[in-house]
């Protein structure tokens, strides 16, 4: 929106071709996401405190949590919000992948949404049956998955390459849909399984989303692709303004949400914000990237899985109490403790993903 103000406005002054670039629309993302989500923050949660209603506690896990009933959730409305604007206000809106996005975002956090409302206003604790949410996700995924397939323009973009390997490429064809729809429904699912402490989630979010901005830039410019030799997906460059938006509303929410924290994300939140983030590395083509990148979240997923199995199998469980954040909990390490250590790893994986873009 304020890209075509500012081409309109070169031929009075120059200064405004600082536009044109990426990179300054990035910064400006992330800070006008940062500050609406501060300013709009108090009076959002004021608001969601009047309809009297936290995020059920779950009976069997830490003692420490029951001192957490009645906190506000959906506090995930305050990120999609700002995400929203801010990208609308500095992304080229031509760019057809910043709205696939945008709807994904929208979409799987209607999901959530209605999740959270039913757990509030109705006074369900289970919330959305666990068959309609999964059938809705499915719907959705699926439909941006067949999209991207659709508007392919290369090959590049149902191409996978394997980081650390230059010269491996796997045409993927249809197969690619199959792909798109599991990373896009997977990080989704493992963003909300994550979310169960103050600011667990929000910060590898951010980091994450930092992390594939940077890819994403890269990806849309023609000469650093070449030069790192990944994958040139043209038009892609344009996701770095969104991901800067996520990392700036990310960081704005953070400030309510740290512990003890103010707000809740709630599944409006968490169920939209992996399914964005798993959208972004599928369009740049970054699938296995996204897996090392967001590794705690991956670890959170396979933990519960891994509860699960082990318990229909043996009647045994594995850890004290999935996802694995709990079972840290009940060993006795304080939760700031086990936040803080899963923030390190974030930022040691996302470090690591990085470093691939030039040791290959």
């Amino acid at each position: 929106m304020l890209l075509e103000l500012a081409r309109w406005l070169q031929e009075f002054a120059r200064l405004f071709a600082l536009f044109d670039y990426i990179t300054m629309r990035a910064i400006l993302g992330a800070l006008t996401a940062l500050v609406l989500s501060l300013w709009l923050g108090p009076p959002v949660i004021a608001r969601l405190a009047k309809l009297k209603g936290g995020q059920p506690i779950r009976t069997d896990g830490p003692q420490s949590h029951f001192s957490k009933a009645g906190t506000p959730t959906m506090g995930g409305a305050l990120i999609l919000m700002t995400i929203t604007l801010s990208t609308l206000l500095w992304a080229d809106l031509r760019n057809r992948y910043v709205w696939i996005v945008l709807a994904v975002l929208v979409l799987f956090g209607l999901i959530g949404w209605l999740d959270d409302w039913i757990k509030i206003v109705r006074r369900d604790p289970n919330g959305l049956k666990s068959r309609h949410k999964y059938a809705l996700q499915s719907v959705f995924g699926a439909l941006a998955a067949v999209l991207l397939f659709m508007t392919a323009d290369a090959p590049s973009n149902t191409t996978l390459y394997l980081p650390l390997f230059k010269n491996v490429a796997i045409p993927l064809g249809a197969l690619f849909m199959v792909i798109a729809y599991f990373w896009i429904v997977g990080f989704s699912n493992a963003v909300n399984l994550t979310d169960g402490l103050d600011g667990l989630a929000i910060m590898p979010t951010v980091l994450v989303a930092g992390g594939l901005g940077i890819f994403a830039y890269a990806s849309g410019n023609a000469v650093i692709s070449t030069y790192l030799a990944i994958p040139a997906v043209p038009g892609a460059g344009e996701l770095a303004i969104v991901c800067a938006a996520i990392a700036g509303a990310g960081m704005g929410f953070l400030w309510f949400n740290t512990f003890p924290a103010m707000v809740f994300m709630g599944d409006i939140g968490a169920l939209a914000l992996g399914a964005a983030l798993g959208t972004i590395a599928v369009i740049v083509r970054q699938e296995l990237i996204l897996v090392l990148m967001g590794g705690i979240f991956v670890i959170e997923t396979l933990s519960v899985m891994i509860q699960v199995a082990s318990f229909k199998m043996t009647g045994k469980r594995v850890f004290r109490m999935a996802p694995i954040h709990h079972h840290f909990e009940l060993k006795g390490w304080p939760e700031p403790r086990v936040i803080v250590r899963f923030w390190i790893i974030s930022v040691i994986l996302v470090l690591v993903a990085l470093a691939t873009l030039k040791v290959r």
